[in-house]
């Protein structure tokens, strides 16, 4: 009889894999803990005015953008993990520094610092996921990202615990558990295996000089406009963050209640159902395929949202839980088919320069996806329609544009790596 297979045998990338995947276990619990509350802890804790909290929270949000290309252009020069290890450590440094002081400018350079850790901290876990996981990374990613949002769940949920002490020293605690989970990750990345990476070759004297500049993404017009279609295609992240609860307490006749519900639903549903789905994009050309079906629940999320505004609370409530369901199978969808294509229309030996662009996208959606969802609002049932339909249109222009990319056969042989366990 054959021998079932644990949970832990199912990971890829042997040990280091699963070492991976419990970090990011423990970084999201942390962040589960501080970001549901940390608009609170600058109102009662230091003291903070409404106008400078979004002041704060902008401006970070916003040196945040340039942590992606920056952290992947360093990947792609030093080991990964050292690499990994100082970012990890400066997000936990950042987080603590906040309950040192109640001065605006040193929180706001504080909170600026932690955003650029967040932001290449995410390039970089999924550079180490590409190396380590190799033809397994989109099983990988799904493994990764179904643990990421139970500890998401799990954070919360001890936040919305430690807030009914309502006492103000609760935040500093939950401050204090943020900071602690990234210094854990820290101490569990020195104990991972650094992976092998093209960009880093072993030269001698008989090698001949390089006959041109290495591949830049910012050179490569077919990337770019990539990364372009994936900043439309990664709006659906404001439609539960920002859209929904505006939408239901605005426009529809569903209850109030309903906002917190549908976004337990979405968490629910992407533990349950990620990685099932994974499998539907395991190659690249499955990958690109999976934008077609992607484009049909864009199309139907914008459909049902403008239906929501149907007389009744019943009528509402089906309507919008029915947008709820096509956004987030949307989302699991998408985050495989980027995951892949964005590793497959990388130069190899430039994985962390491109993956590091790629991840403007995702950073520059945070900006534009609360103006998007909030005008679409404005517009009313149209504007959700107009949003579902151009998310749609991009689907099938991002399938387009990747398609001569994908099929060209590599002309060289990749160098000889260097792996250092």
């Amino acid at each position: 009889m054959r021998r079932a297979v644990t949970w832990s045998e199912r990971v890829p990338g042997g040990p280091d894999g699963r070492r991976m995947v419990t970090i990011a276990l423990v970084d999201r619990i942390g962040s589960g803990l501080w970001t549901s509350v940390s608009v609170l802890y600058f109102t009662y804790v230091s003291h903070l005015s409404v106008a400078r909290i979004g002041t704060l929270v902008a401006v970070a949000g916003a040196v945040g953008i340039i942590g992606s290309p920056l952290a992947g252009h360093i990947a792609d020069r030093f080991p990964l993990t050292r690499v990994l290890t100082v970012v990890q450590t400066v997000r936990a440094l950042a987080a603590l520094a906040l309950l040192t002081t109640d001065d605006f400018a040193l929180l706001l350079a504080f909170c600026a610092v932690g955003s650029l850790g967040d932001r290449a901290g995410n390039v970089l876990t999924k550079l180490y996921a590409t190396r380590i996981a190799g033809p397994d990374r989109v099983r990988y990613q799904a493994i990764q990202r179904t643990v990421a949002n139970a500890g998401w769940a799990l954070g919360g949920l001890a936040a919305a615990a430690a807030l009914a002490l309502n006492d103000s020293a609760a935040y500093q605690w939950l401050l204090v558990g943020d900071g602690l989970s990234f210094l854990a990750c820290a101490l569990l990345t020195l104990r991972c295996g650094e992976p092998p990476s093209a960009s880093r070759t072993v030269a001698t004297s008989r090698d001949d000089a390089p006959a041109s500049r290495p591949a830049s993404p910012w050179r490569d017009r077919t990337y770019l406009a990539y990364v372009a279609t994936e900043t439309v295609l990664f709006l659906d992240d404001a439609v539960f963050k920002v859209g929904l609860p505006l939408w239901i307490v605005h426009a529809t006749d569903a209850p109030h209640g309903l906002a917190p519900l549908l976004m337990v639903l979405n968490n629910v549903m992407v533990v349950a159902l990620q990685v099932p789905l994974a499998r539907f994009g395991a190659t690249t050309a499955a990958a690109r395929t999976l934008l077609l079906p992607l484009s049909g629940l864009f199309c139907l999320g914008g459909i049902t949202l403008a239906l929501s505004t149907a007389d009744g609370p019943v009528a509402a409530t089906l309507f919008l839980t029915a947008a709820a369901v096509a956004f987030t199978v949307a989302e699991m969808l998408h985050a495989t088919v980027s995951w892949e294509l964005s590793v497959a229309l990388a130069p190899e030996a430039a994985q962390g320069s491109y993956l590091g662009a790629h991840g403007l996208a995702q950073a520059a959606q945070r900006s534009i996806g609360p103006l998007t969802v909030t005008a679409a609002i404005a517009v009313g049932p149209l504007g959700w329609a107009a949003f579902g339909t151009t998310i749609a249109a991009t689907c099938l222009l991002q399938h387009r544009l990747v398609r001569d990319r994908l099929t060209r056969t590599p002309l060289s042989v990749p160098p000889t790596t260097v792996s250092e366990h």
